[in-house]
């Protein structure tokens, strides 16, 4: 495991370096029909059964998408899938057909895709984003302060921000519209959306995944306190884990040296994620205001924008050493 761990890290790094010295806010491949664009990738049709998907070095923040790219972002969210759909796949299929995304793209598309595509299977989305809940944070701690539950899971009294749970909580969310913003549901919820079938399914794999994904992120100094999932159904109706899976962009990263000094402050843990940008964002005055979180976003300072890089480079290293 840890020759595989070295090879994987240097080919990443390979292709990180290659990526940090051109940002990509947006592609423009004209040798496949584009498909639609999201707050970070853009995705083409490959035929009618496959998808390239290209991770932009776009960030979106409170569900904006910023004018400024994040040099080698989109590198980086798209090995950090990759590593862990290689560690997950016993737990679940995943959209990878195992083909090289340079193969479908002409020779002048290359530097748009080499490092940050995947070229994966055409899916059916299911339209529920699968949140596993490890620690109270972000919107869950806001929720619990005021009802003692979150998305209709209870918890138990005295919890404080960046509390540990006493297990793992599945609180899900509608997929919004582009342009709006993910809406948290109830299980129940869910059950009707999909069936209660697919939803135990879903709620078991998602937890499942998290447990493993989190246990080993700890042995290399590193809390996964939540993510989301994305799953699809493929011809034969076999939920699929799909879209990118434990990357910065889906989850919440502590390094765990400070995370105890914050816990005991009441104060949000050092993070490897975008929350680095988001506290920026809150932080932010224009002509005397908060931003009011709707388009457009602030400009987004140089050196916010090469620290944030940093974190997502380092939590990958550590992830892979």
């Amino acid at each position: 495991m840890a020759s595989w761990h070295k090879s994987f890290a240097e080919r990443f790094f390979t292709v990180y370096r290659h990526a940090m010295t051109q940002a990509l806010h947006t592609s423009t491949l004209t040798s496949l029909p584009l498909l639609a664009r999201g707050k970070v990738r853009d995705n083409y049709a490959v035929g009618q059964d496959r998808l390239l998907m290209v991770a932009s070095d776009r960030l979106s923040a409170f569900d904006v998408i910023l004018g400024e790219p994040i040099p080698g972002k989109g590198a980086l969210l798209t090995q950090m899938a990759l590593f862990w759909f290689g560690k997950l796949g016993h737990i679940c299929p995943n959209h990878l057909t195992g083909d090289a995304p340079e193969s479908v793209v002409t020779a002048a598309e290359l530097p748009q895709v080499t490092g940050r595509s995947m070229l994966v299977k055409r899916l059916k989305p299911i339209p529920v984003e699968a949140v596993v809940r490890g620690y109270l944070a972000g919107s869950g701690w806001q929720e619990y302060q005021a009802t003692q539950s979150v998305c209709g899971v209870p918890l138990p009294d005295g919890l404080k921000n960046a509390s540990k749970l006493p297990e793992p909580i599945f609180t899900p969310a509608a997929k919004a519209e582009a342009g709006e913003h993910d809406e948290n549901i109830s299980y129940e919820q869910v059950e009707t959306i999909v069936g209660p079938e697919l939803a135990a399914q879903i709620k078991k794999i998602s937890i499942e995944i998290y447990q493993t994904a989190a246990a080993f992120a700890l042995t290399k100094g590193i809390i996964i306190a939540d993510t989301k999932f994305e799953f699809g159904l493929d011809e034969q109706g076999t939920l699929t884990l799909m879209d990118e899976v434990l990357t910065p962009d889906s989850s919440r990263y502590w390094p765990i040296e400070g995370y105890e000094q914050a816990f005991t402050a009441g104060q949000n843990p050092p993070s490897y994620d975008k929350q680095f940008v988001r506290d920026w964002l809150e932080a932010v005055r224009i002509n005397g205001k908060p931003w009011d979180k709707t388009p457009p976003a602030p400009h987004l300072p140089p050196d916010v924008a090469l620290k944030t890089a940093a974190k997502y480079e380092e939590a990958l290293a550590r992830l892979t050493s």
